[in-house]
């Protein structure tokens, strides 16, 4: 690719909606809630136990009900995930994400649309539709 001044002003405004984005409430709630999750202990172990269990099931998992402890280390998993699921910090972090995500989902399908109205784009939320064309939704090809 070659470098032009075009690409360096459109890196230039892409930089600055970054820096936009994360001075909005939600970046910089985001930014916090990230912070208090990472310094808080104790969500901090039931993160650490829930991925060990995880772990520890995954090597079994291809096996199914023939491997031992199969069902019991399944309802451990799940177990320390509504634990951790459950914890207001972890909570916490999770809605700001979701709710970021939700407006990078939102900016990537004006940029795209601005550009194409055929261009896919990627939403991270399944269920942000608004954005879907193309194969199995509906869209353009008509074979949803």
């Amino acid at each position: 690719m070659i470098v032009t001044e075009d690409y360096i002003d459109m890196e230039t405004e892409a930089l600055a909606l970054v820096q936009a984005i994360m001075q909005s409430e939600i970046g910089e709630n985001y930014c916090l809630a990230k912070i208090a999750l990472e310094q808080n202990q104790v969500a901090q172990n039931k993160i650490h136990k829930f991925n060990l269990a995880k772990k520890e099931f995954e090597t079994i998992e291809k096996y199914g009900k023939f491997a031992p402890d199969y069902k019991e280390k399944n309802r451990e998993v799940r177990r320390l995930k509504r634990e951790m699921d459950m914890d207001e910090c972890v909570y916490q972090y999770r809605l700001l994400e979701t709710d970021l995500q939700t407006i990078l989902d939102e900016i990537s399908l004006k940029l795209a649309r601005t550009v194409s109205n055929t261009i896919k784009v990627p939403a991270g939320n399944p269920f942000f539709s608004t954005g879907a064309s193309g194969c199995g939704s509906g869209g353009s090809c008509g074979c949803g």
